[in-house]
Order: C-alpha cells, then structure tokens, then sequence
C-alpha cells in the first residue's frame, strides 16, 4: 500500500488487501469510519490501482471501487458509492456518486477553509467556550 504519512483514517475503515499494491492515498487526506477502499473485482478478475489524491475527505461508510481515481482537494460525501472518477476540488455525494459542487476550495483533510470561523461562531451561539 502506498499510504502517505500524514493520511488520518478510522481504524474501521477497510484497505483492500486482497490487492494492497492497489491502494494509494496522498498527503492530508482523511478517510471517515467504515470507508472501504477497493483494489479488485473478484466476480471480473479485475485488479486495479485505486488512487485518493491530496487534501481528501472521504465520508463515513463510503465504498471506492476498484480502479476510481479521486483528484486533489475533494470531498466524498457519506454513504456514497463511487463508481468512476472525481474531478479534483468537487464534492460528490449519492449512489452512484455524482458531482454536486466543482471548483471548491479546501485545505489539509479536505476541510473548508472557513471551517474554522464555523465552528467558532457555532460554539458562541450555542454557549460552548
């Protein structure tokens, strides 16, 4: 597996050994609860590499199938299905997944860039300090 050091993920999330020279994250990505990464197709003989780019968050208990490529900066919603690319900076969402929003900007672990001024104003209004 071809796992950058900086990658955060769940000890749920399930990593595709029965292929694992298929798996590839990169840098400042994070993998939510019950993801699982797929390498290979039993039922078609398929074996392929399956490759999350930089700066991802992948929602709780999404599947990537074998051979899907996710591009730098994107956001897999949860319980989505992701049957074919991601175009980077989108966010996709559903079963099968499609893009719902292009051209988004996020930094490290695919978070919004104003995420933390949202937390903060959330925090006041509810009267958590």
């Amino acid at each position: 597996m071809d796992i950058h050091d900086s990658v955060k993920f769940s000890l749920s999330a399930k990593f595709d050994k029965t292929n694992p020279k298929g798996v590839h994250v990169a840098e400042n990505t994070y993998i939510a609860f019950d993801v699982a990464i797929l390498t290979h197709d039993f039922t078609r003989g398929v074996r392929r590499h399956t490759r999350i780019g930089r700066n991802c968050f992948i929602g709780a208990r999404s599947i990537i199938l074998p051979g899907v490529e996710i591009g730098d900066g994107s956001i897999v919603a949860a319980g989505s299905v992701v049957v074919k690319n991601v175009p980077a900076n989108s966010i996709v969402a559903g079963n099968p997944a499609k893009v719902i929003r292009e051209n988004i900007s996020v930094g490290a672990y695919g978070r919004f860039l104003n995420a933390d001024e949202v937390q903060q104003q959330e925090s006041l209004e509810n009267g958590f300090n």
